[in-house]
């Protein structure tokens, strides 16, 4: 199928492009990498009146690394900030997910800001964004405003953005000294959707097999239908890196959890394989200081 007609607006401005949308209401989108909305377009699930396309905007193709963050832009792609060498350095964690994001060619095209936006469940980057305490910039007729991450989601694709709102950037947050991260999922094939997947942040104090973990927090994909953080520090607190058991991992991971079966697997696979996988993050983060960045193929 082909997009029901609309109007294409191309403002080169932020001012410009706000004034469009605000004009437009709910009768309009916002266009920056399209791989979510152009599949939606063409199958008639939206039909909006105008896009205004944000890709001529000045200034949104930035990525801005400060001591307490990693400013991305909204037109950055998947691909520049998998590839920034500054994100890299102070948030291994943005690079370990984005290579589990679909496909290089969907990676060079799509944004990470606009996934966000998108507000999937089953993408990467909005459970990284609550994960990192991100904050959501937003900007429109009436202003700019900040909405923390975990307050951003409302539901599957629904989010706290206003029709008349644009959004501006994503500021996600660097975390503390001694941490250590992860990013792993399973999908049938690489590139599709994760039937499960998780980003791990470890708190871990000292170096080498006698290093103790402190702490864990892990954000989920595809078996919530927002993204949660979970605090998983009970179960982990005291730990030696060397011989770490993560004995009582599965019963949090299992409250905090509610995966919905599909095609593609049952919710108790799901859940069995969430449980896994956060057994095995805990341990690639824990184990290395190096950046890790993990995706097995599972098979229901």
């Amino acid at each position: 199928m082909k997009p029901a007609p609309f109007v294409h607006h191309s403002p080169r401005t932020l001012d410009e492009a706000v004034a469009v949308l605000g004009d437009v209401g709910h009768d309009g989108k916002v266009l920056a990498g399209g791989q979510s909305l152009i599949p939606v377009l063409n199958m008639r699930l939206a039909q909006p009146a105008h896009l205004v396309d944000i890709n001529r905007v000045a200034g949104l193709d930035t990525v801005t690394v400060t001591d307490t963050s990693v400013r991305v832009g909204a037109i950055v792609r998947h691909a520049q900030l998998e590839k920034h060498d500054g994100a890299y350095a102070v948030l291994p964690l943005l690079r370990q997910a984005l290579r589990n994001v679909a496909h290089p060619a969907i990676r060079n095209r799509g944004t990470t800001v606009g996934s966000i936006a998108h507000a999937d469940a089953a993408g990467e980057m909005p459970s990284i964004a609550v994960l990192t305490d991100a904050v959501i910039e937003a900007i429109g007729p009436r202003g700019r405003r900040e909405i923390a991450a975990r307050e951003f989601f409302e539901g599957p694709l629904q989010t706290l953005l206003e029709a008349d709102e644009i959004l501006e950037a994503v500021r996600f947050g660097r975390f503390a000294p001694g941490t250590r991260t992860a990013f792993l999922e399973s999908a049938r094939r690489h590139g599709d959707y994760a039937l499960a997947g998780l980003g791990v942040a470890v708190d871990v104090e000292g170096d080498g097999p006698d290093a103790v973990v402190r702490g864990a927090r892990a954000a989920y994909v595809s078996v919530t239908d927002i993204p949660v953080v979970l605090d998983l520090s009970e179960a982990v607190a005291g730990q030696r890196v060397s011989s770490a058991s993560w004995d009582g991992v599965e019963e949090l991971v299992q409250a905090g959890i509610a995966p919905e079966a599909d095609i593609h697997a049952s919710s108790d696979y799901r859940r069995a394989l969430a449980v896994e996988l956060t057994r095995r993050a805990l341990t690639t983060a824990a184990t290395t200081t190096e950046p890790a960045t993990t995706t097995t193929e599972g098979h229901a």
